[in-house]
């Protein structure tokens, strides 16, 4: 029994890990996007701007 429990046990830390990973991934993807927005918006702007003066 206490080997069943050991391997509930560690597949559920696996699953916590994995859980933890993915979202890690899903935060650094939500960050690029807006920091490329960001760089666009940039980009966009300093056209404009050269485009004024």
């Amino acid at each position: 029994m206490m080997f069943y429990d050991y391997s509930l046990a560690t597949e559920r830390v696996t699953e916590l890990h994995r859980a933890a990973d993915h979202a890690r991934v899903a935060s650094r993807m939500a960050a690029a996007r807006r920091w490329s927005r960001l760089a666009t918006w940039a980009e966009r702007q300093a056209r404009r701007a050269g485009d004024l003066g």
